[in-house]
């Protein structure tokens, strides 16, 4: 591209030339219109250049997030040979972890061991009858890639050798697998037996989270014990990167390699799913449809060469970048009852870096916020520390999560203490206890002054009809007195009678005693009346 571009330059040079040699001085012209379309025309110069690959179907992705750095025809149907086997060893580490099988069963072999083998197929000997721990069916399956092993894992965790491949096909698509299909346990070539490297990439990803499978995958070599029918066998690795004493020589180690599984066959070709680790940078690269040929005296297998190749390439251009600052300013929200703030802004509590090409814009991420209580629309009390936690963020990509952490406060704020006392006496005065008790006590108010003014009334009442008895009872005397008087005139008497004068002034009402018997009496009937009143209420 950049040579045809050199040429059509170089044609619009000799056609002015050639015209016209006084054109000359249209030259700075001529050099300010190259300038200007190599600048819009021309690729990036930060672009990443991809590595020159032989196996035509390929994936690496970040392990930490699973974000895809590299791919090509990554959903093109392959085969995946004995890459198959990391699924059935998956199945067994996970029945393992959950209590359903344990690395020291001893399981022995049934007839079932050669089930659906061909004789030239990769094996660890293992025959009819033979009895070995399910740790040396592991290594045996994983380091030397026994295919009769796998059909005895089968047996022991599934039941049946049908039943486990179910769960194999089960698990691809709990594993979001939609171009994936089993129909063995080992991989030995079938045409219903395929997938993609993308599908085989999530298997693998979720395998290399269990640290029991990571232990297999990654040892070069291993000797288990001796059986009922052999002696000690010493296993070695498939795996070129990790072991150099395999059946691929010791020309593809690479220092950074610590795992997964090789595959083989004349229609998938050589595959291979591995991990390398440099520093903070932890990869998968998965590789299908790889050849050998012989540039030299050695072969050369491009399922290990293109491996290298890729880790170098992402070594060489990724590294982890800090995109959220722990002083960045995410979001604020409301304060109440603050001395010196109404609100106050949040921060995450620790950076977060992902892992970036070194020309990739920092832009392109957002941010999932959460509050601890709820929304964030809703203020917070005061007082609040520096630091205090109060949601969390998190960082997004194309829909994949970079990390997550705290959101805490980036400063203090005081507690106004006004504000306080008068929220504690709104909060005191809207609780529904106040209202009850608020509402009781008027009620007893009320039922207070009813009665007394009952009181007061039938009182009032009872002492005018006692007043009014009395004044009766002294009008009647004072009759009954003249009427005695009217009787003692008209008789003949025959003794001095005492002056009338004298006899009314003793009867007048206002000169009768203070308190005689009777109103003694009527008192205490006063008295015992409201004390029977009071009993009654």
């Amino acid at each position: 591209m950049e040579k045809n571009k050199l040429s059509i330059y170089i044609q619009i040079y000799h056609s002015f030339m050639e015209n016209d040699m006084k054109k000359i001085k249209f030259l700075p012209i001529f050099l300010i219109l190259v300038i200007m379309t190599s600048v819009f025309l021309a690729p990036s110069a930060l672009a990443l250049e991809e590595p020159e690959l032989s196996c035509p179907s390929v994936l690496v992705l970040d392990r930490d997030t699973g974000e895809v750095l590299l791919e090509r025809n990554a959903d093109s149907k392959v085969y995946p040979a004995s890459i198959t086997k990391i699924m059935t060893v998956l199945l067994a580490v996970e029945a393992i972890e959950n209590g359903q099988a344990f690395m020291t069963d001893e399981v022995t072999a049934s007839a079932n061991v050669t089930f659906d083998l061909v004789a030239d197929g990769s094996s660890a000997g293992i025959m009819v009858g033979e009895t070995m721990t399910l740790e040396s069916l592991l290594y045996a399956a994983m380091l030397s890639s026994a295919n009769e092993a796998c059909n005895i894992i089968a047996e022991h965790i599934g039941g049946s050798i049908p039943d486990f491949v179910d769960m194999m096909n089960e698990r691809a698509q709990e594993l979001g697998c939609k171009a994936t299909h089993f129909v063995n346990t080992h991989g030995l070539p079938d045409d219903n037996h395929y997938t993609t490297a993308r599908d085989f990439s999530m298997i693998a990803l979720e395998a290399s989270r269990h640290d029991l499978f990571m232990t297999l995958c990654s040892t070069p070599t291993i000797s288990i014990p001796a059986t009922n029918l052999s002696g000690e066998r010493t296993l070695k690795n498939s795996n070129a990167l990790i072991c150099p004493d395999g059946i691929y020589g010791s020309q593809y180690i690479y220092e950074y390699a610590n795992g997964i599984k090789t595959g083989h066959t004349s229609a998938a070709g050589y595959c291979l799913i591995s991990t390398a680790n440099k520093e903070r940078i932890h990869i998968l690269a998965s590789v299908f449809g790889g050849t050998e040929s012989w540039p030299g005296p050695i072969p050369e297998y491009s399922n290990f060469s293109d491996s290298i190749k890729l880790y170098e390439w992402v070594f060489n251009n990724f590294a982890f970048r800090e995109v959220l600052r722990s002083t960045d300013a995410v979001t604020s929200i409301p304060v109440d009852m603050g001395a010196n703030a109404d609100s106050v802004v949040l921060r995450p509590e620790k950076a977060i870096s992902a892992l970036l090409p070194n020309d990739s814009d920092l832009s392109n991420f957002s941010l999932s916020v959460s509050y601890d209580n709820g929304d964030g629309s809703e203020p917070i009390l005061a007082p609040i520390s520096a630091g205090d936690k109060l949601g969390q963020v998190t960082l997004i990509k194309n829909g994949i999560s970079y990390g997550t952490v705290n959101l805490v406060a980036a400063t203090g704020i005081d507690l106004s203490r006004g504000e306080y006392i008068k929220a504690q006496i709104k909060a005191t005065t809207d609780s529904t206890a106040f209202k009850l008790i608020l509402f009781a006590v008027i009620i007893i108010v009320l039922a207070y002054l009813a009665l007394v003014i009952t009181y007061r009334v039938r009182r009032i009442r009872h002492l005018r009809a006692m007043r009014m008895a009395r004044l009766q009872k002294a009008r009647q005397e004072r009759l009954d007195r003249e009427e005695q008087l009217l009787k003692e005139m008209e008789e003949p008497k025959s003794v001095p009678v005492k002056p009338a004068v004298s006899y009314f002034k003793e009867v007048d009402i206002t000169e009768v005693p203070e308190k005689t018997a009777a109103q003694l009496r009527e008192e205490q009937a006063e008295r015992d009346y409201f004390e029977e009143f009071f009993k009654n209420i």
